[in-house]
């Protein structure tokens, strides 16, 4: 059987739940829409961004609002627990797992230096906890920047097994972060967190969990979307970083910051230039092209596109190969030099010493 009907018969398979999952609308994958900052507890909020599931492009549509007092960005109305289920589901594992493995799997440059930014703190430390590690590829290229770490995985999907079973970790704990916190106090010398607070349902928590974790002494490394990013603004809903629904909350560095502070961590390197990943316009320019093309087979959708809708999609991706190509000599060459002068930089990185 070819990959293509294989992957068509498994869509196939998928289809009945998806139907009965939307049968009744998306409503009940919303919580109830707040009136006050998460962060900081102010009333003035306004919308930031309007927009839908520009990637898997599921149902539904996605507002962020903005905090004018502390610039704090999270979706309003939040996904519940029961929507965050409905919106991974495919993304990470499942049909999507074979491409996002080879996605995160090829970033070991990006890899190698996130380990090394601990360098000039602890230059060997004894034990490192990745904190939403997926399927493990950064603990595996981080190994050779320190041969002599111990490193372990934490997911609450099962890529953080498979992450054991290739042996890209030496130890998988499966889970939240939060409950699992108890059992790993003070293990770690070393807590990263590579865009995964912005995935979490409640970041104070997930800080709180870090401090339990690292030894005093030890490190947390944090990077996340920097949501005051001029890109953010140029690129609007074309800004990957936005990444609806899956993004809940874009924290600004200096909210980061005076948070660390708080629950007992004293910040000693912040990065912003180190933490760009240069993909912005090729991302961009990707996410308008899937969009004005027609769909490609999902199980959420009510029936498998025909072969004229399908060749249409492939005619409007050839035709956009030299826009993409020339936005990705432009993210690399024109643009990566210049980021962080620019204020273009998409994320950060903050390394803070517990106390």
């Amino acid at each position: 059987m070819s990959d293509h009907r294989a992957k068509s018969d498994r869509i196939a398979g998928l289809r009945p739940r998806y139907r009965k999952d939307l049968a009744g609308g998306t409503d009940r994958f919303f919580a109830s829409r707040r009136t006050t900052c998460p962060w900081c507890g102010s009333e003035r909020l306004a919308a930031r961004l309007h927009t839908t599931d520009l990637l898997q492009h599921k149902p539904g549509r996605f507002t962020l609002d903005r905090c004018a007092d502390c610039g704090h960005v999270f979706q309003n109305p939040r996904l519940t627990d029961e929507g965050l289920e409905f919106y991974y589901r495919d993304f990470y594992d499942g049909l999507g797992e074979q491409r996002m493995s080879g996605t995160f799997g090829g970033r070991t440059a990006m890899y190698r230096s996130r380990a090394e930014a601990m360098l000039p703190h602890d230059p060997a430390p004894k034990t490192w906890l990745d904190v939403g590690t997926g399927h493990g590829h950064f603990c595996a290229a981080a190994r050779t920047v320190l041969p002599a770490t111990s490193f372990d995985g934490l997911d609450f999907t099962d890529g953080v097994e498979l992450a054991a079973r290739e042996g890209r970790v030496a130890h998988a704990w499966r889970g939240a972060f939060p409950d699992l916190a108890p059992e790993l106090a003070a293990r770690y010398d070393v807590v990263s967190m590579f865009h995964y607070l912005e995935h979490s349902t409640d970041p104070d928590r997930e800080l709180r969990a870090a401090h339990e974790a690292v030894r005093p002494g030890g490190h947390l490394v944090v990077e996340v979307p920097d949501p005051r990013s001029r890109y953010a603004r140029l690129l609007g809903r074309w800004w990957l970083p936005w990444l609806q629904p899956q993004h809940l909350h874009l924290v600004p560095a200096a909210n980061l910051r005076r948070r660390l502070t708080e629950r007992g961590f004293t910040v000693v390197a912040e990065q912003h230039a180190e933490a760009h990943d240069p993909v912005d316009l090729l991302a961009a320019v990707w996410l308008a092209l899937d969009r004005a093309a027609p769909r490609e087979d999902a199980p959420w959708l009510p029936e498998p596109p025909g072969a004229l809708r399908r060749g249409l999609r492939a005619a409007i991706l050839l035709a956009g190969v030299p826009a993409l190509a020339s936005a990705a000599l432009l993210d690399r060459f024109a643009v990566r030099p210049l980021a962080h002068r620019l204020g273009l930089c998409n994320a950060y990185r903050l390394v803070a010493r517990r106390e």
